[in-house]
């Protein structure tokens, strides 16, 4: 996939490829000096959570806006895979996780020849910032998100929505939930060096009266159904499937991060445990697709809103 960074405003190449039985999903950086290097998708690897989740190791960042990929990944059940990208950022594409699907449904998914694993949550463990919330607590079934935003602005205004994760409802109700954005915010953020791959083509966009995106938005609630797509994306980080709910208001990466960070330091919160399925890889990845480098207007971003 060949694409833009939403915030490097830098072309970048993704390309997802299949790993092995345990090996989780790792981002392999190349087009470095020296050697590749590989930063695995898990909690401890995240080194800022601003305005998107980065991972990165002691020698520093090495990949940005990772969630999306992720997202796609984890909703469509791949336990295993590795994402190789010649650039600081996975870039954006239309600002929503639908190409990163396509690419996995044209390469597919292939069963390994081992029991999946799954991190079981046994007690409610939970996280504040300010006044934002985040909750997980035990479930009967797989995983569910309940997720609220409740926005000063009144085109975006107050969302909820539950979710209960699956390939086939990841696919139909979450995958094509765009980034947004706030016009009112752009100066300020281009100034901090940030949204400059950000435009019409990646971002829905908004001011204080209402949407600016010609096209309108792909569902109503489009808004909330990214931050959705965020949660499985950040949760996704916990190197294992979830089986739990995970309750979100008012959040974003930071507090995505904290309330995952809060149960993995916690080990009599959680178990791992064998499901009856195979776990799945991805097989190799043509490139498709294409980005938009410099869209027709920078769209604006800020913290915990995209």
């Amino acid at each position: 996939m060949v694409g833009v960074g939403v915030h490097s405003g830098l072309p970048v190449t993704l390309t997802l490829g299949p790993a092995p039985v345990d090996a989780g999903l790792v981002f392999v950086r190349t087009g470095l000096e020296g050697s590749d290097r590989e930063v695995q998708a898990t909690a401890e690897q995240v080194i800022a959570t601003d305005f998107a989740t980065v991972l990165g190791d002691r020698d520093g960042a090495l990949v940005s806006t990772a969630e999306h990929v992720l997202a796609a990944l984890r909703g469509m059940g791949v336990d295993n895979a590795t994402i190789e990208i010649d650039g600081p950022e996975v870039p954006i594409m239309d600002g929503s996780a639908a190409a990163f699907v396509a690419a996995i449904d044209q390469a597919g998914i292939v069963s390994q020849s081992a029991q999946r694993r799954f991190i079981q949550i046994l007690k409610p463990v939970s996280a504040a910032i300010g006044d934002s919330f985040g909750e997980l607590r035990p479930y009967a079934g797989g995983f569910r998100a309940e997720v609220e935003i409740n926005f000063a602005n009144p085109v975006i205004g107050r969302q909820a929505y539950t979710f209960e994760l699956s390939p086939e409802r990841f696919r139909r109700e979450i995958a094509r939930a765009r980034t947004f954005g706030l016009m009112c915010d752009q100066a300020r953020l281009w100034g901090a060096g940030f949204a400059r791959g950000a435009s019409f083509e990646n971002t829905v966009v908004f001011d204080d009266e209402r949407l600016l995106n010609t096209e309108g938005l792909r569902y109503a609630d489009e808004c909330v159904r990214h931050k959705v797509l965020d949660v499985v994306g950040d949760l996704a980080l916990a190197g294992l499937p979830l089986l739990g709910a995970y309750r979100s208001v008012r959040g974003g990466h930071k507090l995505n991060h904290a309330v995952l960070t809060a149960l993995l330091a916690d080990r009599t919160a959680w178990r791992v445990v064998e499901g009856e399925a195979a776990r799945r890889t991805t097989r190799p990845v043509v490139e498709v697709g294409s980005g938009i480098v410099g869209g027709r207007i920078a769209a604006a971003y800020g913290p915990d809103v995209s």
